[in-house]
């Protein structure tokens, strides 16, 4: 009995101990449904963890660093209830403004200045409607791309080798590498050519691929300096390209109703069906693919806001649309020069990189600043900036596939030897003439339309799939959208590689090794296309044994 009266007096006191313990065991459990919001499906509190668990292991695999990002301003203020999107910002879009400018490169690379010359001397205004739309096309594939890369904060390489099994990752990884290599050849001739136009041909094509090699060393030295000063360096080139060539575009006067009729009015003929896949093909580049989904990491996004990944979907879209209607207009500039200049002439059927600037000056002749230097500098713009994001993409493509823990300098001398090293080798083998250097530039478009697949397929899978997106995951209707462009593509590029292979396959043994190779390469691809969860896939079950298929992770 005696007892009991302390205990009476000692619960007041123990009273306010027990409340904070309560109060602390409260802000945990208020703390752990900040990092996994309530709202969330289970399926979505699984995609949060599995994201934050990555983000943990693979830190030092980001395609940029913590310290490299460029932190938005006023991001987290805007941004406080996840699921809203701020007003619109001219600030932030000029913050945003520079990962869909590097990715445009890919759209006006040697490669496709060549595209563009051949189309506008054989087929003259008439492919300009298809210059148009396949723009357009590569942008929805782009757009594609930045999406997975900001809603899941890891780029398409790193998904691609969680996604597929251990070969397949491989096989994907050494299609992508190939690919790479084939249009840095193409993009480092292309500056070698330029080179060596504005040397009046003192530096031979070799020393012009060490020069080209060594800028590119250069130029990314100033990655160093921060994200924001490398796409400065960008925003010259294209700004140099988009003078020169406007500047031929104003010399030529082309004849601007033949220019509209040509943009609104389809029209293709037989004559003209080999530059109409050419325009095509070389607008979807393989590696760029895998290179617009790392680039828009370079500023500050929290994946696990809906507002924040919403917000700058947004602008990364209104971002890579201008950057693509820039390119756009380049490369219409570059085909109605020689629409006006070659069309119908003698000349038209031999025009090529190499002898191009000769026929525009022949053509167009000197004036204030001869046109010779004016293609000159334009298409050195072009082949020094594609080289530079060439490297990007590769430093992306193989840490990602290889999971490979090297810094990016050591990374950036790996895949630049693997380019330069036979780029060298070429430069003196096929520089022999300039029949055998345009020879070598259809085998290497050929090479880019036999990867263009091993990018697009694992590109659509992925960005449909919830366990990867969550709500983010693109609806069923831009997904046939998308389906459709990666499946006009792949038969337009398929009607190259046939016709390309009944022209070139020559004898018993090659033919064979040629049939051997095909039907590996497209087994591989209705692998791919059997392991995405799409309405072809379904299709394709119907005749592709279960055994086949993979069900995925």
């Amino acid at each position: 009995m005696n007892s009991i009266p302390p205990q009476n007096h000692a619960a007041p006191n123990s009273h306010p101990e027990s409340q904070q313990l309560q109060a602390v065991e409260q802000e945990q459990e208020d703390e752990s449904h900040r990092l996994l919001p309530s709202s969330a499906s289970p399926s979505s509190d699984a995609i949060l963890i599995k994201t934050v668990e990555r983000n943990a292991d693979d830190d030092e695999e980001a395609a940029y660093e913590a310290r490299e990002k460029i932190l938005i301003g006023d991001f987290e203020l805007d941004s406080t209830n996840s699921s809203s999107v701020p007003p619109f910002s001219f600030k932030k879009l000029w913050l945003f403004t520079g990962p869909g400018f590097l990715m445009s490169i890919a759209f006006l690379d040697p490669g496709n200045l060549e595209g563009d010359l051949q189309a506008g001397a054989i087929a003259g205004y008439s492919l300009l409607w298809l210059l148009m739309w396949a723009t357009a096309m590569g942008l929805l594939i782009q757009l594609l791309s930045a999406r997975i890369g900001v809603a899941t904060g890891r780029h398409l390489a790193e998904l691609c080798r969680e996604e597929y099994p251990y070969w397949a990752g491989i096989v994907l990884w050494f299609m992508a590498e190939v690919a790479l290599i084939g249009a840095d050849i193409q993009e480092v001739i292309g500056s070698a050519i330029a080179i060596q136009i504005l040397s009046r041909g003192v530096l031979p094509l070799w020393v012009g691929v060490l020069i080209t090699a060594s800028d590119c060393f250069m130029f990314l030295l100033l990655e160093n300096y921060g994200v924001r000063k490398l796409e400065a360096v960008f925003a010259v080139l294209i700004s140099t390209m988009a003078l020169s060539f406007a500047w031929m575009f104003a010399d030529a006067k082309p004849n601007t109703k033949e220019l509209l009729i040509g943009l609104l009015v389809p029209k293709l003929s037989s004559r003209t069906i080999r530059q109409a896949v050419g325009v095509v093909g070389c607008v979807i580049m393989p590696h760029n693919v895998f290179l617009h989904s790392a680039l828009v990491q370079s500023r500050t996004i929290d994946p696990k806001k809906k507002g924040q990944v919403q917000e700058a979907l947004n602008y990364y879209t209104i971002e890579s649309s201008a950057a693509l209607l820039v390119s756009f207009m380049i490369n219409l500039f570059v085909t109605t020069v020689f629409a006006k200049g070659f069309y119908g002439s003698k000349q038209a059927d031999s025009i090529g990189l190499v002898n191009a600037g000769q026929y525009l000056e022949e053509k167009y002749g000197g004036g204030l600043l001869p046109i010779l230097y004016i293609w000159g500098i334009g298409l050195l713009a072009a082949g020094q900036s594609s080289t530079i994001t060439g490297t990007y993409a590769g430093q992306f493509i193989m840490g990602g596939f290889l999971n490979l823990r090297l810094k990016k300098s050591v990374r950036a001398l790996i895949t630049r030897s693997c380019a330069i090293i036979p780029t060298i080798v070429v430069a003196l083998v096929f520089n022999k003439s300039e029949s055998s250097l345009d020879v070598l530039n259809e085998w290497l478009n050929v090479l880019q339309s036999i990867q263009i697949p091993f990018a697009l397929i694992p590109l659509l899978t992925l960005v449909a799939k919830e366990q990867v997106m969550g709500v983010f995951k693109i609806g069923p209707t831009l997904e046939r959208a998308a389906w459709t462009v990666a499946a006009l593509v792949i038969v337009i590029n398929g009607y190259l590689l046939l016709h390309f292979f009944l022209s070139e396959v020559d004898g018993l043994l090659f033919g064979l090794l040629v049939s051997a190779g095909t039907a590996a390469y497209v087994a591989f691809i209705v692998y791919l296309i059997s392991h995405s969860n799409s309405e072809l896939s379904n299709w394709l079950s119907q005749f592709v044994p279960k055994s086949f298929s993979y069900s995925g992770n």
